[in-house]
């Protein structure tokens, strides 16, 4: 029961990839589910972790895992197929790259089972769009004010160092122009109004605070943290991987700081501060907050947001239903305002 339970969350897993363009995935996952049902070496990688919960996302941290091989240079057949490390797929490769990924499985259980271990996080730097779009609405409406950036579900903090990356669209641009993360093409039929006002208003933002909190945060300055971020984005996301690796890059220049703590109980130690604009924000970590605990989050959040210092509140996180991705802000203790929407990994964004 437990592999035919794995086997069919490995094949949604696949129809997700499929639906974002991961076609590579897709058709890996659709025969690492065979292989599951079969007792295979997919079935012997994953053993102990077949009943797993399904936002436990095994497949990917079995895809991880065995990615983090091919960039280690210990997966060189497998290699030709990853645009990330220079091959390529294509139509028909499909048979070749399973043969291919099947033997790493067999041949490299022991290295593939920490990975196993280890939640996925991709810390999407491309969600900075609408990080930073919330950022300037909040400062053009509570005032230009030193900015405390806070991070709860951090990771390893890339995107606190957002006021750092290149926005562009359309007859506009913000940010440092020799960022080495550029965000192209940020927004779909037009800059809204009121951002084009704020960067308009503010093209520098000064922050003299970068901190955030995450369960298990990684460390983006060492080997480690590195490889991780990068072993989880796609193989054939090589933008995102571009984007990654300038973030990585300033990462080791800015420092910030990234504690391992919950959601709420990070929150219960921290405060606003006067003379600054303290601005919280997150980015498609919700679900991953048990309900009881994010009830404590929010009763953080009303407490910072009276706390009589400047305050805002910015999330980009899919709707109920889960057919958006929306940034929303709240400043101070005014009411939760839907600014914009966008793809779930922020670009391009869109006005509603």
């Amino acid at each position: 029961m437990s592999g035919e339970r794995a086997a069919e969350v490995m094949e949604r897993q696949a129809r997700a990839c499929a639906a974002m363009g991961g076609g590579c995935y897709a058709d890996l996952l659709v025969r690492a589910a065979a292989d599951v049902r079969a007792g295979g070496p997919c079935a012997e990688a994953i053993d102990g972790y077949a009943d797993a919960p399904l936002d436990a996302a095994v497949p990917l941290r079995l895809l991880g895992g065995v990615h983090a091989l091919v960039l280690t240079g210990r997966a060189p057949e497998l290699a030709r197929f990853y645009p990330s490390a220079g091959g390529a797929y294509r139509a028909g490769d499909a048979a070749d790259c399973w043969a291919a990924f099947r033997a790493v499985v067999a041949a490299q259980r022991d290295a593939l089972r920490p990975w196993l271990r280890r939640p996925p996080q991709t810390n999407e730097v491309g969600r900075a769009n609408l990080l930073l779009a919330g950022l300037l609405h909040a400062i053009d409406e509570l005032g230009d004010r030193p900015v405390r950036l806070v991070e709860i579900g951090a990771s390893a903090g890339l995107n606190l160092r957002a006021d750092r990356f290149r926005v562009t669209a359309t007859d506009f641009a913000w940010g440092p122009a020799d960022s080495p993360v550029p965000l192209p093409d940020a927004w779909r039929d037009g800059v809204p109004g009121w951002l084009r006002a704020a960067a308009r208003a503010y093209p520098e933002v000064t922050v003299v605070e970068r901190l955030g909190c995450d369960v298990t945060p990684l460390d983006p300055a060492g080997a480690e943290g590195a490889l991780a971020l990068r072993a989880y984005v796609w193989p054939e996301n090589t933008a995102r991987a571009a984007r990654l690796a300038g973030a990585l890059e300033l990462a080791r220049a800015l420092p910030a700081r990234v504690v391992a703590a919950g959601a709420a109980d990070f929150l219960a130690g921290l405060d606003t501060r006067p003379g600054t604009l303290t601005v919280l924000w997150h980015s498609v970590m919700r679900q991953y907050v048990p309900a009881a605990e994010w009830r404590r989050v929010d009763a953080e959040i009303d407490r910072l947001a009276g706390g009589g210092a400047p305050f805002a509140y910015l999330s980009f996180e899919p709707d109920p239903d889960g057919r958006h991705f929306e940034l929303r802000a709240r400043l101070g203790a005014g009411p939760d305002r839907l600014l914009a929407r966008a793809h779930p990994h922020g670009l391009p964004a869109w006005t509603v």
